[in-house]
């Protein structure tokens, strides 16, 4: 008897696709947009026995590159191992992914990369898609809650197939896409472990091996699969019932047409956008959902069957910049559409200039101080307010992390100089003319700012730590952050600890209190929510209390490396 099929979103169809798929590790990174799907996860964590699957793990991890070092262990155990980080933390865990291809794994394994075209709650707008072209493999940008599901099913048996990693792609717009999705068989319990065969080669026979026989079955995957296919324009054709069908079949492959390339998301943008306008009846719509290796075939004959291809994609021109030496392709590159996040006015207006071979959008920079209400700030009730107006010391460079610290950065509390990547504060701090301040929060310490504190230490740097514990990823969902306190009394002797909330003062690296209270906690909520009030009045110097700036700038005249944990309860968690 045949499962009746489910409505769900986008993340929802990626979960029960990886319960069928007998997946029984799932590793992740909180971020934008992966936090949710991760969440599913831990709902029915351990022990998780389902109709259509076995028992797994999942777990929240402070570091990419471990999540997925740990799903290469569970890989070549034969395990089946799903790892889930946000774009950035792509970076981190390329490394491990890059290497793993030419040594090979064993168990399906398979990277959920959630990108954020419009940039909702990330540093940058980066496309994921690219590091399948960088690591050599396939790459899934599926468009909508069956194709998601579709997809990683495959993922799994195409990795096992090729014994590599393979990407899944996925954005904001998929989790919020709604669909049917009918659920396959559930996958064998059996999987291959890792084959010590492979060390009999070389590393350049490795790399000659996997380009030899694994890249071609990748490339056939692409040509063949019929999760890309053509689309073709049939309203117009159906309305005219009376033309003959060499017409139709001339209309259908005529040179004359125009012709819209896509993937992921994008798709569904495109689609509506044709089905609401009438326009464009005729026009052939090549939808994409492995885009990496690129079906060049399927695309070369599209281009050929078709006089004007736009490609529409988020966020880079990831597929243009392979096609685009047609001469037939326009895109982001030509500017009939913009970088990262696609609209639907932006598909009516690319198709509204599809004649012109390059054209001029004006540009709609808005200010900072033109979109200051609502751009993201740090919580008015925010316990380390104080501390972010505080750090305006003359002459003092600071550097600080893409946890909250990053928020202050603007005016009006204009604390933070420089952020560049999550755990980076440190190091960045250690690069100064002189001695300054980096502001990190303990996750971010977690995640990789510890390396940088090492390095600090064991090459003698100079820069005072502010670690701000408040023991919680409150930038991702509230996750729990590990206790490092110990580790880094053991890194650096000079190390004291500062609680803004309770009756604890200030303790030296010994844990012995250095003085009975601080100001801060006389201060209370309301007062701060007054703190962020005034922040933008012109020569306010408030300070989080005497005990705390005094120590600050004690720490700042020493030598050396110093670090300060200054404890401070999220409010939001």
């Amino acid at each position: 008897m045949k499962e009746e099929a489910a409505l769900c979103n986008g993340f929802e169809a990626l979960y029960l696709a990886a319960i069928d798929s007998d997946v029984t590790l799932i590793t992740g990174v909180p971020g934008y947009p992966v936090t949710s799907l991760m969440e599913l996860f831990l709902k029915t964590d351990n022990p998780s026995t389902n109709a259509h699957g076995p028992t797994y793990r999942a777990r929240w991890l402070t570091n990419e590159k471990v999540a997925l070092e740990i799903a290469l262990g569970a890989s070549v155990s034969g395990k089946r191992a799903l790892v889930l980080v946000k774009h950035v933390g792509m970076n981190l865990l390329s490394d491990p992914l890059i290497t793993s291809v030419t040594h090979t794994i064993g168990a399906g394994l398979v990277i959920i990369a959630g990108d954020d075209p419009g940039v909702k709650g990330s540093q940058n707008e980066q496309d994921s898609r690219w590091y399948g072209r960088i690591a050599e493999v396939a790459v899934f940008d599926p468009v909508d809650p069956y194709a998601a599901y579709r997809t990683l099913r495959r993922a799994y048996e195409l990795s096992e197939e090729t014994r590599v990693p393979v990407i899944l792609r996925v954005t904001a717009g998929l989790e919020k896409s709604k669909g049917k999705v009918r659920r396959l068989p559930a996958s064998s319990t059996v999987h291959p472990g890792f084959d010590r065969s492979i060390w009999g080669l070389r590393m350049v026979e490795k790399h000659q091996h996997f380009h030899s026989k694994v890249y071609p079955v990748l490339e056939a995957e692409a040509e063949k699969t019929d999760l890309n296919e053509i689309k073709e324009g049939t309203q117009e054709i159906e309305a005219e019932a009376q033309i003959s069908e060499q017409k139709r079949v001339e209309r259908i492959k005529g040179v004359e047409r125009i012709g819209i390339i896509s993937s992921g998301f994008a798709v569904s943008i495109v689609e509506d956008t044709l089905k609401k306008s009438g326009c464009y009846p005729g026009v052939s719509h090549l939808v994409l959902n492995l885009v990496n290796p690129l079906p060049l075939q399927k695309i070369g004959n599209f281009l050929k069957n078709n006089r004007r291809v736009l490609v529409a994609e988020e966020s880079e021109p990831f597929i243009e910049e392979q096609i685009r030496i047609s001469g037939n392709v326009c895109g982001k590159k030509t500017g009939h559409l913009p970088y990262g996040q696609i609209m639907p006015e932006d598909i009516e207006f690319a198709l509204e200039h599809i004649e012109e071979e390059k054209v001029s959008r004006p540009a709609d920079f808005k200010l900072i101080e033109s979109r200051k209400k609502g751009r993201a700030s740090i919580c008015e009730d925010c316990p380390y307010l104080p501390l972010y107006n505080f750090l305006r010391i003359p002459d003092i460079q600071v550097a600080g992390d893409m946890g909250c610290s990053v928020r202050s950065a603007p005016e009006p509390l204009a604390a933070v100089d420089v952020s560049f990547a999550l755990g980076s504060a440190i190091s960045v701090a250690c690069g100064f003319e002189k001695k300054g301040i980096a502001v990190i929060g303990d996750f971010a310490l977690a995640h990789s700012g510890i390396l940088g504190l090492l390095n600090a230490a064991s090459e003698g740097y100079e820069v005072l730590v502010l670690v701000l514990q408040n023991e919680v990823a409150a930038m991702t969902g509230g996750q729990k952050v590990p206790e490092l306190r110990k580790v880094v009394e053991a890194i650096v002797p000079d190390v004291s600890f500062f609680d803004l909330d309770g009756e604890e003062g200030i303790e030296d690296g010994d844990g012995e209190k250095e003085s009975k209270s601080n100001t801060r906690q006389e201060t209370g909520k309301e007062t701060v929510k007054e703190i962020g009030k005034e922040m933008g009045k012109e020569g306010e110097k408030l300070t989080p209390g005497s005990e705390l700036s005094d120590l600050i700038l004690e720490k700042l005249a020493l030598p050396g490396i110093s670090v300060i944990f200054i404890k401070g309860r999220c409010r939001k968690y």
